[in-house]
């Protein structure tokens, strides 16, 4: 594999994967966004969930004190149906019963008219019960959110009263949405600084500080309880579907390696087509120069059987005995002579190339021997050939027949591997150049580290079925000149190196094209050693 192709195969290696980390990547992201969005609405809809349960309960104080407030005793100067009405209702107050019915108050306080609250609390319920005359609904005293404790307190005439609330009761256990103790979202009532911690989760943001959070929080929907519920929920790495993502990577991966297959399939294949077609038309020229000179080698003894038989019907004439027979049977070997020198002058015809001049069209030589070298391949991976690839710069089109072309290049590079099968592996190179000569010529140079040719054999060398090789049929060199000079162009055997004997090792053809006229001279980018 020459460097160029390394450097080509490298390219689409990288972008196939490039390729397939940004869709790895972005398949992995929608699985993490996907993730997040639904542990973000889990979130949320918990977060309302207790807001509501918590706001019912704290407007279940607010009944209860306004129930309060209608239990009240009889005022001063009331008429005696009312004050009788009013000490049956008391007879029935509730006070010494709501903590039992209602968990979550812990004491009920009562300031009747003209009395105060007890010594230790009077200060803080005297400023809430003048709060709550002012605003017209119970007021908070006292709150103590870090022991879960405050005091709602409501004035009323005569009496005004105080519930001591107790909010690890007030929590609705039963109907809570989440698992208290193994929930990751912490829940508290916040007010001024302080809270109650109604559900702990988990505070850490992650290992390493990574991840995301959510916040929630909302005020309770009771004006005489201003609590604020705070909801929060940190979503660490170890929450991201790693599994869906691992298997989309693994699923991505495996339809690349499977779409790299079926390229590096489908290149083989083309390689094979291309080989095959090349084959063919080889075939045919082979074939085309084997029925040239079988029409050359017939023509002579048919000539000369023509001439002998004409001869002979000239001097048969002078025979007396059976002169007319003799002359009819001449008569029939001429015309069969005729006739068959007829078939091999028709049959030279037919198998003549046409003049592959006319079909001669601006090429660049360098992109021609990249693609034979791509196509083959395997045969220099196969060989241990390493093949070293020289472009002088600026090389200008050539003049010629494409497929000729890469028959012919084709033709040189196995001849160069089959002739150093007969060397060690780690001494098989094969060198390739292309140059400029005159400025009107482009010359490929094919070296090879083989054996070299024999001296006796140069000369003989492009002749038709002379092979140094065993079990060659001498055609293939003998076809590539023909083809050559049936463009314009010449193919030789570079003369031996002079020097030492590694310097005079292996062969060298050199082939010669002429430059397309009125072509650019900057050729595409070519394969570099």
């Amino acid at each position: 594999m020459t460097r160029a192709w390394r450097r080509r195969f490298a390219r689409v290696h990288f972008t196939g994967l490039l390729l397939w980390a940004v869709v790895a990547c972005a398949g992995a992201g929608w699985l993490v966004h996907a993730r997040l969005q639904q542990l973000r609405e889990a979130f949320e809809t918990d977060a309302r969930i207790v807001h509501r349960l918590l706001s019912q309960r704290v407007v279940q104080h607010d009944a209860v004190m306004a129930t309060l407030a209608l239990l009240q005793p009889p005022e001063p100067g009331a008429t005696p149906d009312a004050a009788r009405a009013t000490e049956e209702a008391t007879a029935a107050s509730p006070l010494p019963r709501l903590p039992s019915v209602y968990p979550q108050i812990l004491s009920v306080l009562q300031r009747p008219a003209g009395g105060a609250w007890p010594t230790a609390l009077q200060p803080a319920l005297a400023a809430a019960e003048a709060a709550s005359r002012q605003s017209g609904h119970a007021e908070m005293a006292l709150p103590d959110l870090p022991a879960g404790r405050y005091h709602l307190v409501l004035a009323s005439t005569p009496a005004s009263y105080a519930l001591q609330i107790d909010l690890r009761m007030t929590i609705p256990r039963d109907e809570w949405p989440m698992a208290m103790d193994s929930s990751p979202v912490r829940v508290t009532l916040a007010q001024g600084g302080t809270a109650f911690v109604v559900q702990p989760g988990r505070t850490e943001p992650g290992r390493w500080g990574l991840g995301w959070s959510y916040g929630f929080h909302k005020l309770l929907a009771a004006p005489s309880q201003p609590l604020d519920v705070v909801a929060q929920r940190h979503v660490g790495l170890r929450e991201l579907p790693w599994l869906g993502m691992l298997g989309w990577c693994v699923l991505t991966a495996a339809l690349w390696a499977a779409g790299r297959a079926l390229w590096r399939q489908r290149i083989a294949r083309q390689r094979a087509e291309e080989l095959l077609r090349l084959g063919q038309v080889a075939r045919l020229n082979t074939l085309g120069e084997l029925a040239a000179g079988m029409a050359h080698e017939l023509n002579q003894p048919l000539t000369a059987l023509l001439s002998s038989t004409q001869a002979a019907q000239r001097l048969l004439a002078d025979d007396p005995p059976d002169l007319e027979t003799a002359q009819t049977a001449m008569a029939r070997a001429v015309e069969q002579a005729r006739r068959a020198s007829t078939v091999v002058g028709r049959l030279r015809r037919l198998v003549e190339r046409p003049d592959l001049s006319a079909q001669a069209q601006p090429l660049h030589l360098a992109t021609a021997l990249q693609d034979v070298l791509h196509l083959l391949e395997p045969e220099l991976a196969q060989r241990a050939i390493a093949a070293e690839v020289t472009v002088a710069p600026d090389l200008a089109p050539v003049l010629a027949e494409p497929v000729a072309l890469q028959q012919i290049i084709h033709n040189l590079l196995m001849n160069a591997m089959q002739a150093m099968e007969q060397v060690p592996p780690a001494e098989r190179r094969l060198t390739l150049r292309l140059s400029a000569r005159d400025g009107t010529r482009i010359a490929l140079s094919v070296r090879d580290h083989g054996p070299g040719v024999p001296p006796e054999a140069r000369e003989h060398l492009f002749e038709p079925f002379f092979t140094t090789r065993s079990g060659g049929l001498g055609l293939g060199l003998t076809l590539c000149e023909s083809l050559a000079q049936a463009m314009g162009a010449s193919l030789e055997l570079a003369p031996a190196a002079p020097g030492n004997a590694a310097a005079q090792r292996g062969a060298e053809f050199v082939l010669v094209l002429p430059a397309a006229p009125g072509t650019p001279a900057a050729a595409p980018p070519s394969p570099q050693p």
